[in-house]
C-alpha cells in the first residue's frame, strides 16, 4: 500500500509499506477520508511537543473495516468487517497521575495517532485500537465525518467554558476550528456569535453555516466587550488582540495551535482587575461519542466546509494550500485516483 511519510522536519516522501496487520484489540481500517489540519503543519515543521520522525500523519480520519485483531469483540464491542468507522486519535497510558484524575487528555504520555509518535491515516489502510473506533450509521456520509474528530475537540472546548445562556460569543478564525466552535455556540447558550477572520472567503463560508455576525476586525463590530472570546487561530497577534476583547468577569479560551516557543503579551492587571479566566483546552475528552451523535444529528453544516479533496500524489499541494488558507476543508482520500473541488 502507499503510505504518506513525514520522514523527517520539513520533509515528506510518499512510500510503498505492507498493509499492517491488526495487534491484539485493534482494528485494520481502509482509510475513506483523512482532514488537514494545522496540527499537521506544526508536526510537519516540528514545532509540535513530542513528535518523533519518520511519521505517517493524519488524525481527522474516517473508513471501513476490513479486519479485527484478536479479541475486538470479547468484550462490550460488536464491530464487523465492512462497518464504517471514525475513529479518535488519542491514546493515553492509563496510569498517570492525569488519566487516573479523570483527565486523560493531559496524560504526560498522550499519544496521538499521527501526531507523536503513532502513525496516522494518511495511507492506504491503517490500524487503530478497538476503544478508540466508534461505528457510524450506514446512511452517514463516510467524508463528511472525517469532521468528527475536530468536532471532538470543539465540544471539549465548550465542556470547559461557562455555556451561560444569553452569553455574547465572539471567535477569532474561520477556518474549521472557528467554524465549529461558532456552530455549536448557539447550542451553548449564545445569544449572539460574532466571528472575525481576515480572509473574505472564510468569512462566507461562515455565512454558509449560518454566523450572521462576520467580520475581518473586532472593530467593526457593534460592541467592544464580549463574555466569551475564543482564538482559534493559534496566530499571536490574533490573541493578543482577542485578549482586550473580554468582559469583566468574561472568559478567553485559548484553543488555536500555537507554536510551542512562542510568546504572547498580555495586560495582568486588566486580569486581576476584571477577573478574567483564561482557559486552555487540549484536545478530546470523553466528547468522541457525543461529537459522532450531534454529527448524526445534523449539528453542523459539514458540506459546506469542505471544499477539496486530494490523492496521496498530491499531499504536499494540499499542505501547501492549506498553508496559504486556500479552501475550505482540505482532506486527503488515500484510495482515491483523482483530487476533486466541491466548491
Amino acid at each position: 500500500m502507499r503510505a504518506v511519510v513525514f520522514t523527517s522536519e520539513g520533509e515528506l516522501a510518499l512510500e510503498e509499506r505492507a498493509v499492517p496487520e491488526p495487534g491484539y484489540k485493534e482494528i485494520l481500517i481502509k482509510t475513506a477520508a483523512v482532514g488537514i489540519c494545522g496540527t499537521d503543519t506544526h508536526v510537519f515543521d516540528g514545532e509540535f511537543e513530542g513528535t518523533v520522525f519518520p511519521l505517517v500523519p493524519g488524525h481527522e480520519a474516517t473508513g471501513t473495516i476490513v479486519a479485527l485483531g484478536e479479541d475486538v469483540n470479547s468484550g462490550v464491542f460488536d464491530f464487523q468487517v465492512g462497518d464504517h468507522v471514525a475513529v479518535n486519535p488519542s491514546t493515553t497510558c492509563g496510569e498517570c497521575e492525569f488519566c487516573l484524575n479523570g483527565h486523560q487528555n493531559l496524560c504526560r504520555f498522550w499519544n496521538g495517532l499521527g501526531v507523536v509518535a503513532s502513525d496516522g491515516a494518511s495511507q492506504e489502510y491503517f490500524t487503530a485500537p478497538a476503544s478508540n473506533v466508534y461505528k457510524l450509521k450506514p446512511e452517514t456520509d463516510l467524508y463528511e465525518a472525517a469532521l468528527i474528530e475536530p468536532l471532538a475537540c470543539a465540544i471539549r472546548g465548550w465542556d470547559v467554558l461557562p455555556r451561560r445562556l444569553g452569553d455574547h460569543v465572539l471567535v477569532y478564525g474561520a477556518g474549521t476550528m472557528g467554524l465549529l466552535m461558532a456552530q455549536l455556540a448557539t447550542r451553548a447558550g449564545a445569544s449572539t456569535v460574532t466571528i472575525v477572520d481576515l480572509n473574505e472567503a472564510r468569512l462566507k463560508t461562515a455565512e454558509e453555516c449560518g454566523i450572521e455576525l462576520r467580520y475581518t476586525s473586532a472593530d467593526e463590530a457593534d460592541r467592544e466587550k464580549w463574555d466569551v472570546v475564543i482564538d482559534c487561530t493559534g496566530n499571536i497577534r490574533a490573541i493578543e488582540d482577542a485578549l482586550t476583547r473580554v468582559k469583566p468577569a468574561g472568559f478567553f479560551q485559548d484553543f488555536g495551535v500555537a507554536p510551542a516557543d512562542r510568546t504572547a503579551q498580555f495586560s495582568p492587571f486588566r486580569v486581576y482587575r476584571d477577573e478574567i479566566s483564561i482557559v486552555g483546552t487540549m484536545a478530546v475528552l470523553n466528547s468522541f461519542g457525543r461529537a459522532v451523535e450531534l454529527f448524526e444529528a445534523g449539528a453542523i453544516n459539514a458540506t459546506a466546509m469542505i471544499s477539496h479533496s486530494f490523492t496521496l500524489d498530491d499531499y504536499s499541494q494540499a499542505l501547501e494550500m492549506f498553508r496559504k488558507g486556500e479552501g475550505r476543508k482540505l482532506q486527503i482520500r488515500p484510495n482515491d485516483t483523482e483530487s476533486r473541488v466541491f466548491l
